[in-house]
């Protein structure tokens, strides 16, 4: 059989030619980091980064290591699935780790128990009206402050023309301020135990890959996802094809602030406390995971899957650097170097794809 089928035109269809998938490149370089991390470790401390060499424990897994990967990241990976549909629709949000901060703030002032040790609550934000409620309020409001930044961001952006950058920058910091007015500066602690529920366990993970299939089958079977790479690829003809642009703009930044919103519930709730610096640096930490997956910073292009794989590759990269014993302060550094790093890798694929058109 012929290696090429002819097409319309004469036109030709090259099976070598084939592009893998983005999230095929994205797995391999998983892999291949921890196969980098697999012989720092056999060389320089003598086991491994991820298998079981000594019998520890009951699989040939580190069991415990795994968790702790996946959970550090999962809470970020929430915000990563909202970042991920603002950027393939063509734009940037800023906002989401001040959102985390706000959010915290004010949905743990809901969740808090009227009592501690018999004694009345020493952090209470409310009278004990509004004490010892049902996990689905604060769960409610948290989402509704989410909701709200997102909806004035899209607003914002899609009917005063001002570039996203600018416009959730300026969330950024209102967020930020409002979260520290909230209670002065003041930790809100002691929830319920059905709102610490939430956070505890495995729960963030599980919360996170229900997110991310739910949001995988969003973006690839509906029409909201088809218009989001419809705008991202090309504002003007998604316009001309009589998409509301402005509309799904606003539903898209909304969403994304649900997401943030729903994450920093979680995040108060595995901490079982909340302060105004919550969420500090997780907007670029989430961006860094979009853009490490395969989405395109140009917009059009990208995938929740790949978004995941991002998120385990950023996780993967902390844990290692813990298992090296390495200091915080060279985790920074090198983190910002990924993030600039995923920036130029972009890039260099956009130059690519260019240069084959």
């Amino acid at each position: 059989m012929s290696e090429s089928t002819h097409g319309i035109g004469g036109l030709t269809f090259d099976a070598k030619k084939r592009a893998r998938p983005p999230e095929l490149n994205v797995l391999f370089a998983l892999i291949l980091i921890i196969g980098v991390f697999e012989l720092l470790g056999a060389f320089l401390m003598g086991q491994s980064f991820l298998f079981d060499s000594a019998d520890r424990f009951d699989s040939f897994l580190n069991e415990a290591r795994l968790k702790i990967i996946i959970l550090q990241v999962s809470i970020i990976g929430i915000i990563a699935i909202g970042s991920t549909q603002v950027i393939i629709s063509g734009g940037i949000d800023l906002s989401p780790g001040s959102v985390v901060g706000l959010t915290a703030m004010i949905a743990m002032s809901f969740a808090q128990v009227a009592e501690v040790n018999g004694n009345p609550n020493p952090k209470a934000v409310f009278g004990p009206a509004w004490m010892d409620l049902p996990a689905i309020v604060p769960l409610v409001v948290g989402l509704s402050v989410g909701i709200a930044a997102g909806l004035i961001n899209g607003l914002l952006i899609a009917y005063t023309r001002i570039p996203p950058f600018i416009a959730t920058l300026g969330m950024m910091v209102t967020a930020r301020g409002a979260a520290k007015w909230w209670t002065k500066g003041q930790p809100v602690s002691f929830p319920t135990e059905g709102y610490a529920s939430i956070g505890q366990g495995m729960m963030p993970v599980l919360l996170f890959i229900l997110l991310a299939v739910l949001f995988a089958l969003i973006l690839r079977f509906t029409v909201y996802g088809k218009r989001t790479y419809a705008i991202g690829s090309n504002e003007d003809a998604a316009r001309m094809s009589g998409i509301n642009v402005a509309r799904h703009k606003v539903l898209v930044y909304t969403i994304a602030g649900a997401l943030a919103a729903f994450a920093a519930v979680v995040l108060s709730a595995k901490n079982l406390t909340a302060q105004a610096g919550m969420g500090v640096m997780y907007e670029l930490d989430a961006i860094a995971m979009t853009v490490i997956g395969g989405v395109s910073l140009a917009g059009g292009r990208g995938s929740i899957v790949g978004t995941v794989l991002g998120a385990l590759i950023f996780g993967v990269i902390i844990s290692g650097f813990t298992f090296l014993r390495l200091d915080a302060y060279y985790q920074e550094m090198v983190k910002g170097a990924i993030i600039v790093g995923a920036v130029v890798l972009d890039q260099w694929r956009q130059g690519r794809m260019a240069a084959k058109m």
